[in-house]
């Protein structure tokens, strides 16, 4: 009599699993509904003041054996799963997700295919000074057998007082030399309004890490037809940049590059602090190549080859990196370019490390 009441019991148990497991999956169901609404409306998913309200109205009619603070905990995990759903069912919805595209982008600029799972390199000037300066670095780029050079033009310092670089003037001299030497132009733009002169100049739009919030910079950029280098901010979280990357392919511009420049932290041994686990991060959740600058997450010459390294065996699509024939001149970023024996040397051991 005993084990048969035990069967009974343990049936009852069974469909009351089941019928828990129905009613969780409808409460999935309007969460889903509810986060698509928030979706369209920019509202944040979580809500605290709702979560509360709803906790309230569950204590407050809890008659059975578990003491309100189990209740409490229960509900607190399904309400967690229902979030974690919204942020999953966000993240299919996003152009630049793997889920929404599997396979890789690959973006091809003067013959190198970014993305194709080969290494590809962007060096060159922290700053264009003269015509000179940028000529003799293209040459050693093009002695190396690369295809892209970079330079700021456009230069947004900390400092009102630091040098802001020559503008379009410095584009000019980035394309004379382009053209002489057969490279493709890296440069940064800071603002919408100049991006559609700008192109004119330039092979790739690169937006800064002061700029990777400028939505209307991003919307710019993602209004034309150019690559774009998107650097990650210096305090922006790897969401952050995914969904910055989102408004460049939202306006139809999916040509885009992730780059890692490192992050801002307490650590002062080097500039920035380089979140190197970011690229397979990135590499996972979006479809777009991710590349290195180990310029400016270090900050010191002695560690851009170690750092480099790191940044190709963890899976980044290429390496970015600063030169200068005379960094002990430069008008900016001195202690962090290399010179042009050195840049010879780094290429040198990077490519040996790759065998």
């Amino acid at each position: 009599m005993g084990n048969e009441q035990l069967e009974q019991l343990r049936d009852k148990l069974d469909q009351v699993n089941l019928e828990i497991l129905d009613l969780i999956n409808k409460r999935a169901e309007l969460v889903q509904e509810i986060g698509q609404i928030k979706e369209k409306q920019g509202v944040n998913r979580f809500d605290p003041v709702r979560e509360r309200k709803m906790l309230n109205l569950i204590t407050d009619n809890n008659n059975g054996p578990f003491e309100n603070s189990t209740i409490e905990h229960l509900f607190k995990e399904i309400f967690k799963a229902g979030l974690e759903l919204q942020e999953d069912d966000h993240s299919k919805a996003l152009l630049v997700s793997r889920k929404k595209k599997p396979e890789d982008t690959v973006i091809e600029i003067n013959g190198e295919k970014f993305g194709d799972g080969n290494q590809h390199f962007i060096f060159g000037p922290c700053a264009v000074e003269s015509y000179e300066q940028v000529a003799e670095v293209a040459a050693a780029i093009k002695k190396q057998g690369m295809k892209l050079i970079r330079g700021g033009a456009f230069k947004p310092r900390t400092s009102p007082y630091d040098f802001q670089g020559l503008g379009f003037e410095g584009l000019k001299i980035l394309k004379r030399v382009s053209d002489e030497y057969g490279l493709a132009v890296v440069s940064e733009i800071v603002s919408p309004a100049d991006i559609e002169k700008a192109i004119d100049y330039i092979d790739v739009i690169q937006i800064g890490a002061r700029n990777m919030q400028n939505f209307e910079l991003l919307k710019a950029a993602g209004d034309v037809d150019k690559p774009v280098l998107l650097k990650r901010g210096m305090s922006a979280t790897i969401s952050d940049f995914i969904n910055a990357a989102e408004y460049i392919i939202s306006r139809g511009n999916g040509n885009i590059i992730l780059c890692e420049r490192g992050i801002r932290t307490y650590e002062k041994a080097t500039r920035n602090t380089l979140d190197i686990t970011a690229v397979p991060i990135l590499k996972q959740e979006t479809h777009l190549p991710v590349m290195v600058d180990v310029t400016h997450s270090t900050g010191r010459r002695d560690l851009l080859l170690p750092a480099a390294k790191a940044a190709l065996a963890i899976g980044a699509d290429g390496v970015m990196a600063e030169v200068h024939p005379d960094p002990a001149v430069a008008l900016s970023d001195s202690a962090q370019q290399m010179d042009i024996p050195t840049f010879e040397s780094f290429v040198t051991e990077l490519l040996k490390s790759k065998k």
